[in-house]
């Protein structure tokens, strides 16, 4: 199965701050931000921007001169040992505080095996998770999630996908035609949220914004009761705009 990846914007962040990550294992003593600057070719302001959000994940800590050192998150990520368990954790963490901020339940998705799997998600009394009332398994063609990661598929692949799980109609919303399906997915650039109005399910709306680590194909997405919809586009412009923080987790 080949991949449609078009590289989005958290995509790029996690690629950068990789890179400084990079530059700030290699200085066992610390390194400045003068010194990263030089060594990562990386803009003043983008690199303020990208150390803030390393030094509010663990990856890094600042010291008393001043400079950088590995964080506790990165060392617990980077080793082999309970690596899962870390991993698990972090982007709980993650998802909590993307759950607090975007004020909606979130959730992170893989295609596994040719499935739609929800990995994990966070939600909370305020902000209730979507009932899941058919298997998100079989239902990709209806959910934002299932529809973000069939984008990132090629056009074989989704063809592949839809064969094998009929497009059942979940409400009247939902596509059923496999033909205006793939027209839709070929046509969704991959830097704009994919929506989900009610298709899936009366009452609720959500949105899903890739993660693509490496060759694995995955979502960020999030859910609102209906009544909430006005805040939806805002709600995923800010979801993917928090993206790499999830990106960079998955590519440690």
């Amino acid at each position: 199965m080949a991949l449609k990846h078009e590289p989005t914007a958290p995509y790029h962040s996690a690629q950068d701050a990789l890179r400084v990550l990079e530059i700030v294992a290699r200085h066992t003593t610390g390194v400045t931000d003068d010194q990263l600057a030089h060594h990562t070719r990386i803009g003043p302001e983008r690199l303020t921007t990208l150390l803030r959000m390393l030094r509010r994940e663990g990856y890094v800590e600042q010291v008393a001169d001043g400079s950088y050192v590995t964080g506790d998150a990165l060392t617990r990520l980077a080793s082999t040992h309970d690596r899962d368990e870390a991993l698990h954790e972090k982007l709980q963490r993650t998802l909590d505080q993307l759950r607090d901020s975007v004020g909606a339940a979130v959730y992170i998705s893989r295609y596994v095996d040719g499935e739609v799997r929800v990995t994990q998600y966070a939600d909370s009394p305020t902000t209730p998770a979507v009932n899941e009332w058919v298997d998100f398994r079989y239902s990709a063609h209806a959910t934002a999630v299932g529809k973000s990661l069939l984008t990132q598929l090629d056009h074989n692949g989704r063809r592949d996908h839809l064969s094998r799980h009929k497009m059942a109609r979940l409400t009247s919303r939902t596509i059923t035609s496999d033909k205006l399906l793939l027209s839709r997915l070929e046509s969704q650039p991959p830097t704009v949220p994919v929506l989900d109005l009610q298709e899936y399910a009366v009452g609720t709306v959500c949105a899903a914004v890739p993660i693509t680590a490496g060759s694995a194909v995955g979502c960020l997405a999030l859910s609102l009761p209906v009544e909430h919809a006005h805040r939806l586009r805002q709600a995923a412009d800010a979801l993917n705009r928090n993206a790499a923080p999830v990106l960079l987790s998955l590519a440690i």
